[in-house]
C-alpha cells in the first residue's frame, strides 16, 4: 500500500547510527550474526523520485550471507531438541550458503558436517565448505537443489541414527529465523516507513519470516516474492517454483505480489550495482532489484526494502562478467 506522503531519501538519512553497537553483544563468532546494514541505492532507480530503495546487506554475516541466521537457529533448535550432539553428524542438501554457514557453525561448535551439492555449484562455495571441514557429497548438476535434497534424504533414511538432518528446507527454525531477527531489524532500521518488502525465493524461509513479522507490525506493508521466470535459469540459490520440489515451510498464497525475473536481468543489475553503486553483490541479490524496481515503476511512491542475500567475491568467475 502506498504511504499518503513521500518520502525521500534525504528525510530518511539511512543507515541512522544506533546508540549502542551490536557488534559488541559477545566474544563468539556466532555472536556477530545479525544486525546487518540497510543501505539506501543512491543512483540506481532515482527516476522514480518518491520511492526509496533500501538493501539489506547480508552479506556483512560472518559467514557472508543471510543464510547464517537459518543455520544458526535450526542448530539451535536441533540441540534443544536433543536431535543434535557431537555423535551425529549435521546433514544437509544446499546450494552453497547455507552449507557455508552450516560448516562455519560446525566449525566453530565442533560438530561434523555433511553437505549434498550440486557439482555445478561455485568453486568458491565448496572451496569455502572444504575449508570449514565439511564433508561435501557432490549431486548431479542437472537436477539442482533437488537432487541434492533427494540425496540427503536418502543418505537419512540409509543410516537415521548416524544424522541430524537439519532439513532447512521443510524446519520451522528457518523461518523462525527471520521472524525474530530480519523483520524487527528492518522496521526499526525504517522507523516503521518501509512500505514493501522484496526477497528471492529459494528455501522460502527469509522471504515468509521477514514478511509474516512485518505485517505483524503494519498489515498493510506489501511483500513481493522474487523468483525465476523459467526452470532453467542461472538464478544460483533461488527456486522456480513451478517446477521444483517446493518447501514446506513456504506458502504460496502468502505473498501480496509474485515477480518472475529473467536471468540475464539479474546479472544486469548485479553489473550495475557494482559499478554505480560500489556493492558487489551475488546474482539473487540483483534478481531482488529486478523485482523491487518493477515495483517501484508501478506504485511510484514508497519505501522497498530488499534483501541482498550475499556478496559477490563468490561469484567472480560467472561468464556474465566477462
Amino acid at each position: 500500500m502506498v504511504m499518503e506522503s513521500a518520502t525521500t531519501h534525504d528525510e530518511l538519512s539511512f543507515p541512522r547510527k544506533r546508540e549502542s553497537d551490536p557488534r559488541l553483544r559477545g566474544d563468539d563468532i556466532l555472536d556477530q550474526i545479525g544486525n546487518t546494514p540497510l543501505i539506501p541505492l543512491r543512483k540506481i532507480g532515482r527516476e522514480i523520485p518518491g520511492v526509496t530503495l533500501l538493501a539489506k546487506a547480508e552479506w556483512f554475516n560472518p559467514g557472508g550471507s543471510v543464510k547464517d541466521r537459518a543455520a544458526a537457529s535450526i542448530v539451535a533448535d536441533g540441540e534443544r531438541r536433543g536431535l543434535l550432539n557431537k555423535e551425529r553428524i549435521l546433514l544437509d542438501a544446499t546450494s552453497g550458503n547455507t552449507g557455508v554457514a552450516y560448516a562455519m557453525i560446525g566449525a566453530a561448535k565442533g560438530y561434523r558436517v555433511k553437505l549434498c551439492v550440486p557439482s555445478n555449484a561455485s568453486p568458491e562455495i565448496l572451496k569455502t565448505l572444504r575449508s570449514f571441514g565439511a564433508e561435501v557429497v557432490l549431486t548431479s548438476p542437472l537436477e539442482s537443489s533437488d537432487g541434492a535434497i533427494r540425496e540427503a534424504q536418502r543418505l537419512m533414511e540409509a543410516e537415521p541414527h548416524r544424522y541430524f538432518y537439519a532439513d532447512q528446507y521443510d524446519n520451522p527454525a528457518n523461518w523462525r529465523a527471520h521472524y525474530e531477527t530480519t523483520g524487527p531489524e528492518i522496521w526499526e532500521q525504517t522507523e516503521g516507513t518501509v512500505t514493501h518488502f522484496v526477497a528471492g525465493l529459494g528455501t522460502s524461509g527469509t522471504f515468509m519470516g521477514t514478511a509474516k513479522r512485518l505485517k505483524e507490525f503494519n498489515p498493510s506493508i506489501q511483500a513481493i516474492a522474487a523468483q525465476p521466470d523459467s526452470p532453467l535459469h542461472g538464478l544460483e540459490g533461488l527456486k522456480h517454483m513451478a517446477t521444483s520440489i517446493v518447501p514446506g515451510i513456504y506458502d504460496p498464497h502468502f505473498p501480496d505480489l509474485h515477480v518472475e525475473v529473467k536471468t540475464e536481468d539479474a546479472y544486469c543489475f548485479v553489473k550495475r550495482l557494482a559499478m554505480e553503486e560500489g556493492l558487489l553483490v551475488g546474482i539473487s541479490s540483483g534478481a531482488a532489484l529486478a523485482a523491487a524496481l518493477k515495483t517501484a515503476r508501478e506504485i511510484r511512491q514508497g519505501v522497498i526494502v530488499m534483501i541482498f542475500p550475499d556478496g559477490g567475491s563468490r561469484y567472480l568467475d560467472e561468464q556474465f562478467w566477462k
